[in-house]
Formats: structure tokens, C-alpha cells, sequence
């Protein structure tokens, strides 16, 4: 597998979050993915739990522009610095960052993936 296509696979990951696309988010995991985001809340698995995941970014954000702002891939594992700007269900807005390792399996989809953020500082500027 390629810089090139892992770095594609990491780009749709972005993009299908900017454009709410469930599909195009589960089609960059591989079928038995594991996610952890956030790092220490239990794990999301499989297209399963991941349709679950993004059904709850869903439920809060009305538009969520996450991108990245750094990538740095070594053989089959990337970390990547994001910056996240959002605009809540209730028309509130955040600014949030983190950290995401990802995994990826021999075909280039994500096998795992740790974030590493904070969720309440997150949720608390959606509540001012």
C-alpha cells in the first residue's frame, strides 16, 4: 500500500465527515474496524458500530468542518492533527482539535483508529 493511497484513504475519512456522507465514512474502514474516538469511551466496531458512531454526529452537529491540519504516515499507521469547527443542532457553534492514529489493513482501509480529543470542552461550548 502507498503514501498516496493511504493518504486518499485519510482524506475521504475527512470529507465524508465535512459532507455528513455515512456511506462514504463506513467505506473507508475495513468491514471488522475498530474505533475508538474518543480514546477511553468504549469502542465502536465494525460498519455496524460505526454507522452508530456517525449517526451521533449526526444527532449534535448540523455542519461539522473537520480537516486536517497535519499527517505524518509510516508504513501502515498515520497520526493526524485535525482542527474541527461546528455548528450544533441548536445553532450554536465549537471549535475543537485532536489527534487521530489510524491503522490501515493490506487494502488501505482503516483497521483502527485512536482519537485522542475531548468531548466535554466540545459539548460545553455547544451549551453556552
Amino acid at each position: 500500500m502507498s503514501r498516496v493511497s493511504l493518504q486518499d484513504t485519510i482524506s475521504g475519512y475527512f470529507a465524508a465527515i465535512r459532507a455528513m456522507d455515512e456511506a462514504a465514512f463506513t467505506a473507508v474502514f475495513a468491514e471488522d474496524a475498530e474505533s475508538h474516538d474518543p480514546v477511553g469511551a468504549p469502542p465502536f466496531s465494525g460498519h455496524d458500530g460505526l454507522r452508530k458512531f456517525f449517526g451521533g454526529i449526526k444527532a449534535t452537529f448540523n455542519e461539522l468542518n473537520m480537516r486536517e491540519t497535519a499527517v505524518y504516515i509510516n508504513k501502515n499507521e498515520a497520526a493526524v492533527h485535525w482542527q474541527a469547527d461546528g455548528v450544533g443542532k441548536n445553532g450554536k457553534k465549537t471549535r475543537f482539535s485532536g489527534i487521530n492514529l489510524f491503522c490501515f489493513n493490506p487494502n488501505g482501509q482503516i483497521s483502527n483508529i485512536r482519537a485522542y480529543w475531548d468531548p466535554r470542552a466540545m459539548m460545553a461550548q455547544l451549551k453556552e
